[in-house]
């Protein structure tokens, strides 16, 4: 069953997590034609696979450490830090320390490559309810 996502113009908390970080997932937080965020919670030491999107692509570090490995090299992000990737960049993601990331991808008609993020939770989980709006 599809969770919903927040709708435009809703207020998204994406602030730190904390010490609940440990106990967070992983969720999309709003999906439109053009546009998807991306609330990507990584336990120390899970990596994330190789893969590539479409169209440009931001992945914005909120808390921990990770990296973003691409053939070119990697690139060591940390609270506040971003990168801008360019589009059909190959890439995976380290994670350094129990981290949390924003994901901001450029969508068309709901697509960024290989399903545009689908599968994701979305705002609620199965018994677990992190407030990611209000």
């Amino acid at each position: 069953m599809a969770l919903p996502h927040a709708d435009l113009l809703d207020v998204i908390n994406v602030n730190p997590l904390g010490p609940n970080l440990v106990d967070a997932f992983s969720t999309s937080l709003i999906k439109t034609e053009r546009i998807q965020l991306l609330h990507l919670v990584l336990p120390q030491r899970q990596d994330q696979p190789e893969h590539h999107v479409d169209f440009e692509s931001v992945i914005h570090c909120l808390e921990g450490q990770v990296e973003v490995v691409m053939p070119g090299g990697t690139r060591t992000l940390r609270p506040g830090t971003l990168v801008v990737l360019p589009p059909k960049q190959r890439h995976s993601l380290r994670a350094r320390t129990d981290c949390a990331v924003l994901v901001t991808l450029l969508l068309d008609r709901g697509d960024a490559a290989h399903g545009g993020g689908a599968g994701a939770r979305t705002l609620q989980d199965e018994g677990k309810d992190t407030p990611r709006s209000s």
